[in-house]
């Protein structure tokens, strides 16, 4: 056996470098050769393998998705943040998780995603006038961004005027799930929650009040939802509408960021994907492979267990690394190869089982409109200054890339 590289040997996550973050697979490759079930010093095990995550993610009764243990001592058990990421549908288990997923599958039907597309296209061409105009942009800041918020406005018929702050939240409250925390960005995420918590007591109440038959819109459903005698309301339904805010608006905005770059970068995918518009599909799905948007994910073992050679005694925390696990070769043969027409392709963006992505098809549909239309309407589509990474080890995408249509 080759001896342990001292990338693995020295791998914290609460101490990661710069090079970690312009490039995390060096370290996830060496991990997942060398040690696919890592002990991290504070106790924790970081998963790099497919297979391993594979089986982690179907198994909703030995890994638990609650994180109030983990977030306790993180956020405080009284703060708004603690509130939030431990109702949230995706930080929760069943039966809360059974009657949110019920409640937002219901909402997120395929005649919704359906109905969307006219809104999107119309939204995409508005968004590509104005850039046209420009000349030069920014990518994320005049088109990745935008399109996710105006979607989940949309969906939530938050007034026009008032979605300024939208972008910002979400931002806030997601930051404090990275490593590491410093205080000044705990302190804006509680402030974001509970600026939206008061912002959606408001809709909601006005909603309510004018709520109609012919309403239809997702903020209608959740409000006539049902099941089993469960409703949503009060808080429990304003931390769903926040997190369909967030999981909507920064894995999406990513997804076209990095999908934008990773084109760019790689101008014979780029020809190939203009000369034949029907790989946009599966150019999404390479792109979710090869810079999953969402990185990390976190469950706890429920009873003692063991993963590979590795016993794992109940409580323990487990990181699972999806970016290492959608470069595994034993899954993707040449892993680190950029090919728009990839198939199969098995990758774990959306996570699986029960917790699989309840908007995946969603997000799906806002990146396949946005990457085409952008590439169709300006074929010469250039870089015109360095891209900046967002310093964040869970959420891979940029804060800037500068781009020139002329």
């Amino acid at each position: 056996m080759s001896p342990i590289p001292e990338i693995v040997q020295s791998f914290d996550p609460r101490r990661l470098d710069h090079a970690y973050y312009a490039n995390p697979f060096v370290a996830y490759a060496a991990l997942r050769e060398h040690a696919p079930v890592y002990r991290c010093p504070d106790g924790s095990y970081f998963l790099t393998s497919h297979a391993h995550l594979s089986m982690v993610y179907r198994d909703a009764h030995g890994f638990s998705s609650d994180k109030r243990r983990q977030f306790g001592p993180a956020f405080g058990e009284d703060s708004a943040l603690f509130e939030h990421h431990t109702t949230s549908l995706v930080f929760s288990d069943p039966p809360l998780h059974t009657h949110v997923r019920k409640a937002i599958g219901n909402v997120l039907s395929a005649r919704t995603v359906t109905a969307m597309e006219p809104g999107l296209r119309e939204l995409v061409e508005q968004l590509l006038h104005r850039i046209g105009a420009l000349g030069r942009f920014d990518l994320v800041e005049h088109y990745a961004a935008a399109i996710p918020i105006e979607i989940i406005g949309n969906l939530l018929r938050i007034p026009q005027g008032e979605r300024g702050p939208l972008r910002r939240w979400s931002l806030s409250i997601l930051g404090a799930l990275e490593f590491g925390l410093k205080p000044d960005a705990q302190s804006a995420g509680n402030q974001a929650v509970l600026e939206m918590l008061d912002f959606l007591d408001a809709l909601v109440r006005q909603r309510r009040d004018s709520l109609g038959d012919a309403d239809d819109d997702l903020l209608a459903r959740l409000l006539r939802w049902e099941s089993e005698g469960f409703r949503l309301a009060g808080n429990t339904l304003y931390h769903q509408c926040i997190f369909l805010l967030n999981a909507g608006h920064e894995t999406t905005s990513n997804l076209i960021g990095n999908a934008v770059q990773l084109l760019l970068d790689h101008p014979d995918q780029r020809e190939r994907l203009l000369a034949d518009p029907s790989l946009i599909g599966s150019a999404v799905e390479e792109v979710l492979r090869m810079e999953s948007p969402n990185q990390l994910g976190n469950r706890t073992v429920a009873q003692d267990t063991s993963i590979g050679d590795t016993d794992l005694p109940a409580g323990t925390i487990l990181t699972l690394c999806i970016g290492a696990a959608n470069r595994d070769p034993a899954v993707f043969p040449n892993p680190d190869h950029f090919d728009i027409g990839r198939h199969p392709n098995p990758h774990l963006a959306f996570g699986a089982g029960i917790h699989t992505c309840a908007g995946l098809n969603v997000a799906r549909l806002e990146a396949q409109l946005a990457i085409q239309a952008l590439f169709q309407r300006f074929p010469d589509l250039r870089s015109d200054g360095e891209p900046r990474r967002a310093r964040r080890a869970r959420f891979r995408g940029f804060e800037s890339i500068p781009l020139a249509i002329r």
